[in-house]
């Protein structure tokens, strides 16, 4: 019996001594001191944090305008080949509504090989090339042939790897770019966030490279400017259109209509007075 409680001692001290550092560190991540849940902060645990915080099918699933305002304020995720996360908050976008759009690709209900995402279920990406090098990404919405394009991003996460990217894409060297200048504009934000011609016809809420995250920090109604697009060349009352959409006052935006501002300016002075 002597022999029995003494192995029973050893045995309990083993338990209660630190001989498993890989269990207890595992276990660590979950608790604070004090023994208080905490959240996880293994870079393991946080890559299943953001994945599973993507923004599902519903919010896709609205008329075009309405979702190229929706946009604004939500985060764009990108993950990397080498695991790396990019994120960015989407501050400036355009919406093209199909059919009877004259600027919108799929004007008159045109549907192509080229275009066929934009006719695919909300939330689908249309990735197309322009002037045979550029790429710009956009997103199926509600409505036969249309979807709204991602103009701009304010950069979240992952400035150094956007700046690896538009370098490699940029032909002409130069210096270092400033946080402004990495996604101020569509073909810049696909190029810093490696996005080609291999993202078309992908789901956002199904891709594990890429998908949108709820943004924190949304605007107010007051706080979009709407606006003509951009670039769409001579296409009657369709070019002066309000359908471009962007946050007032974030330096990130690509263009900013500074006459439009002023008269919502005009408009706030007199609504208060």
């Amino acid at each position: 019996m002597p022999r029995k409680r003494k192995l029973l001692a050893q045995l309990s001290a083993l338990q209660s001594s630190s001989s498993f550092p890989q269990i207890d560190a595992l276990e660590n991540l979950n608790s604070a001191p004090g023994g208080e849940s905490s959240p996880k902060s293994s870079k393991y645990f946080v890559t299943e944090k953001s994945n599973s915080s993507r923004l599902e099918a519903d919010f896709f699933h609205q008329p075009c305008v309405s979702l190229a305002k929706s946009f604004l304020g939500q985060v764009l995720v990108r993950r990397l080949p080498d695991g790396r996360e990019l994120w960015g908050r989407i501050v400036e976008t355009e919406a093209y509504l199909g059919g009877e759009d004259e600027a919108s690709h799929s004007r008159g209900g045109r549907q192509t090989q080229r275009n066929a995402a934009m006719f695919m279920a909300p939330g689908t990406l249309y990735v197309y090339q322009i002037y045979g090098m550029y790429f710009c990404i956009n997103v199926s919405s509600q409505g036969e042939g249309a979807a709204v394009l991602l103009r701009s991003l304010e950069p979240l996460q992952g400035l150094d790897a956007m700046r690896e990217l538009r370098g490699a894409a940029r032909k002409a060297p130069s210096g270092r770019l400033q946080d402004w200048q990495l996604c101020n504009g569509p073909a810049r934000l696909c190029q810093a966030f490696g996005i080609d011609k291999a993202f078309d016809q992908r789901h956002l809420t199904q891709d594990s490279d890429i998908w949108m995250a709820p943004g924190r920090d949304l605007p107010g109604e007051q706080d979009v400017v709407a606006t003509t697009r951009i670039g769409i060349g001579n296409r009657g009352e369709w070019a002066q259109k309000p359908l471009r959409f962007y946050v007032r006052g974030n330096r990130f935006v690509s263009v900013v209509d500074k006459k439009i501002e002023r008269e919502m300016a005009a408009r706030g002075q007199l609504s208060c007075s």
